[in-house]
C-alpha cells in the first residue's frame, strides 16, 4: 500500500526524467500548430482592428466623404445620407452638387425604378443653385423643368432623348445665360432650330455646342459668326439616318466660311451614321471638318472627296469601306491634308505600298496611327512581316498593327 501511494505521490508531485518527456510533449503544442494559432490570433487582432476603424466611419473629413460621395449613383447617395448626422451633412454641401451629373434613365434604369420621382424632384430642387454640369437623358421632364427654373450656375447641360422643348430652353437661357459654355443635345425632336438660336444669341460665354445634324442650318452657322457672339472653340455635330434613304439638306459653303473667320481655331466634329446612299448632299465643297468618324460603311468616292474637301482635318476614323482598296485616297488626304496626325482603318483594304507612302507623306505628325492588321494587303515590296519596320521607321518610333480596334 505505501508503495502505491508512494507513486501516486510521485505521479503528482515529481516523475522520473522518462514519464516527464512523454508527458511534456503531450503538453507541448508542436511547432506547426503553435504557428496555426499566432495566425489565427493575428487574424483575430485584426478583426478587432477594423471594427474598431468601422465605428471611425461618421468621423471621417468632409473632404473624404465628398470625394467618395461623388462616385455613388443619385440613389446610393440618398442611402448614404442616412447613416449618420454627418454623412447627412455631406449629402447637402454645395461642393458636392456642383460636380455631379445626374444620369437619370428611365426605364431600364434601376435608380429611377427604385427611387420615388418626389424624391428626385425634391433633392434636385434643393440643389438646383449649386449645379453646374448636368447631364439629363429619360422623358422626366418635371426634373428638368426644375433645374431650369432653380439654376442659377449652370456651365455645362448635356440633354439626351429627353422632351425639351424651345420654350423651356428659353428658361434655361433666362437664368444662366452668363454662366452656360457647353450644351449638348441629342434625340430632342421637340427642339427647333430656333430654340438653338436663342441659347446661341444670349448665352455669350458658349464655348461648346453639340446638336444633330436636323438642328443644323445656315442661319444658326451665321448666328454664331456674328459680331456678337464669342469664338466658339468645338462644334460637334451628329449625322445620323434613322431609316434607309433619309434625305438631307446641304450646308452652303459661305456659311462655313463665316464660322471660319469668326472663330479660326475651332474644332468641328462630325460623326457620320448613315448608309452609303445618304452621303450625296456631304463634301461636294470645301468643309472646315477637324475631326471625322465613319460609323458605318463609306464608299470610296466620299473617301476621296474628303480628300479634296477637308483641308483641316486632323483626326479620321473609317470603321468599315468594303473591299476596294483605298490606296488613291489615302494619298490624296495624306497630300492635302496637312494637319492630319490621326487616323484609324478597319475593314477596309490597303496596299502595303500605299500606306507605307502615306505614312512617309504625313511623317512623324501621326501621333496615333490605328489599322487593323486585316486592312494591310501585302503586295511586291512589303509584307506584313516586313511593313512595320518600314512604317516604325518613318514614324519615329516602333508600330505594329492594331488585332484589335482601339478607336
Amino acid at each position: 500500500m505505501k508503495r502505491v501511494k508512494g507513486d501516486e505521490d510521485c505521479s503528482s508531485s515529481s516523475e522520473g526524467p522518462t514519464e516527464s518527456c512523454k508527458k511534456a510533449r503531450k503538453l507541448q503544442p508542436s511547432k506547426e500548430k503553435h504557428q496555426e494559432e499566432e495566425e489565427e490570433e493575428e487574424e483575430e487582432e485584426t478583426d478587432v482592428d477594423l471594427c474598431e476603424f468601422g465605428f471611425d466611419w461618421a468621423l471621417l473629413p468632409q473632404e473624404i466623404l465628398l470625394n467618395i460621395f461623388q462616385f455613388l449613383p443619385l440613389l446610393d447617395r440618398a442611402y448614404a445620407s442616412q447613416v449618420c448626422r454627418g454623412w447627412n451633412q455631406a449629402f447637402h454641401m454645395p461642393e458636392l452638387w456642383r460636380c455631379f451629373e445626374f444620369e437619370l434613365n428611365q426605364p431600364a434604369s434601376s435608380y429611377l425604378k427604385a427611387t420615388h420621382p418626389d424624391l428626385i424632384k425634391q433633392i434636385i430642387k434643393r440643389h438646383s443653385n449649386h449645379l453646374q454640369y448636368v447631364s439629363f437623358k429619360s422623358h422626366f421632364i418635371s426634373a428638368l423643368t426644375v433645374v431650369f427654373v432653380n439654376s442659377k450656375s449652370l456651365s455645362s447641360l448635356k440633354i439626351d432623348d429627353t422632351p425639351v422643348d424651345d420654350q423651356s430652353l428659353k428658361v434655361l437661357v433666362a437664368n444662366n445665360s452668363d454662366t452656360l459654355r457647353m450644351l449638348k443635345m441629342s434625340s430632342c425632336p421637340h427642339v427647333s432650330p430656333a430654340g438653338i438660336l436663342c441659347v446661341a444669341d444670349q448665352c455669350h460665354g458658349l464655348r461648346e455646342l453639340a446638336l444633330n445634324y436636323h438642328l443644323l442650318s445656315d442661319e444658326l452657322l451665321l448666328a454664331l459668326s456674328s459680331e456678337k457672339h464669342v469664338h466658339l472653340e468645338h462644334l460637334r455635330i451628329d449625322v445620323v439616318s434613322e431609316n434607309p434613304g433619309q434625305h438631307f439638306h446641304t450646308i452652303k459653303k459661305s456659311s462655313w466660311d463665316a464660322m471660319v473667320r469668326h472663330s479660326p481655331k475651332f474644332n468641328l466634329v462630325m460623326y457620320f451614321f448613315l448608309y452609303e446612299d445618304e452621303f450625296g448632299p456631304f463634301f461636294k465643297e470645301e468643309v472646315p471638318i477637324t475631326h471625322l468618324y465613319f460609323g458605318r460603311s463609306v464608299s470610296k468616292d466620299v473617301l476621296g472627296r474628303v480628300g479634296l474637301h477637308c483641308p483641316r482635318l486632323v483626326e479620321l476614323v473609317v470603321c468599315a469601306n468594303g473591299l476596294r482598296p483605298l490606296d488613291e485616297e489615302l494619298i490624296r488626304i495624306a497630300k492635302r491634308c496637312t494637319q492630319l496626325s490621326a487616323i484609324g482603318l478597319g475593314e477596309c483594304e490597303v496596299s502595303c505600298s500605299a500606306f507605307v507612302e502615306f505614312v512617309k507623306m504625313c511623317g512623324r505628325r501621326l501621333s496615333q496611327l490605328s489599322i487593323m492588321e486585316e486592312v494591310l494587303i501585302p503586295d511586291h515590296k512589303y509584307n506584313l512581316d516586313e511593313i512595320h519596320w518600314e512604317v516604325s521607321k518613318h514614324l519615329g518610333r516602333v508600330w505594329f498593327p492594331d488585332m484589335m480596334p482601339t478607336w
